[in-house]
């Protein structure tokens, strides 16, 4: 009967992680499982838009990189529509957009890498535009509940101004967290993104 139970302790709790790569993310560990992987490219050679890659780390309150966070990213497409039912704008979508990517931080050097689309901007609630942005997920060990972030994109000031929810954070100099830097390399758009999980230069996240 549930009332007998009563004597037993709570099982101690414990954070996440560390998370079992072949599982989650089995392109890192080598494997090809899936019949659709949840990998790091969300664009196909036939997708609308700029191409880019996005890189970062994810560093605890020391600056050091955390070599095991994994990171999930999800955006609109160049047109500023997302892949997904609730999003009911009359904008196209993109065929060949998937919009959603998961990966890993390397385990040698802690970076993380997606190769996408730079995104159009969304009309958010109340019909108010919101600057072209990424939807960020990271967790890890350490990590109770899974965080929730923004990335914005450097070149988009005025955009990003503007944009509703940058303008929610009070101190204006916590924005900066959340805004990639836009450079090239090799002939190819690359925007850095370092996320910080405590500290000085902790990145914003949101209660989501």
């Amino acid at each position: 009967m549930p009332q007998a139970l009563g004597y037993l302790k709570e099982t101690a709790s414990q954070t996440a992680g560390p998370y079992v790569h072949i599982g989650l993310i089995p392109h890192m560990a080598g494997f090809d499982i899936f019949q659709n992987n949840f990998g790091n490219v969300l664009a196909g050679a036939a997708t609308h838009g700029e191409p880019i890659t996005i890189e970062g780390r994810v560093l605890d309150g020391t600056g050091t990189p955390v070599r095991d966070a994994l990171v999930e990213i999800w955006q609109a497409n160049a047109e500023g529509r997302y892949n997904h039912p609730a999003d009911r704008q009359s904008k196209p979508l993109d065929p060949d957009f998937r919009g959603w990517g998961r990966t890993g931080a390397e385990f040698s050097t802690g970076l993380y890498t997606f190769h996408t689309i730079k995104p159009g901007p969304v009309i958010g609630r109340h019909t108010r535009m919101m600057a072209p942005h990424v939807n960020v997920w990271i967790v890890s060990r350490g990590i109770n509940i899974g965080l929730h972030t923004r990335m914005y994109f450097s070149d988009e000031a005025e955009a990003n101004a503007a944009d509703p929810v940058l303008n929610l954070i009070e101190q204006e100099e916590r924005r900066a967290t959340l805004v990639a830097t836009r450079t090239s390399r090799g002939g190819k758009i690359v925007y850095v993104f370092d996320i910080v999980l405590q500290g000085e230069k902790e990145t914003v996240f949101f209660d989501v």
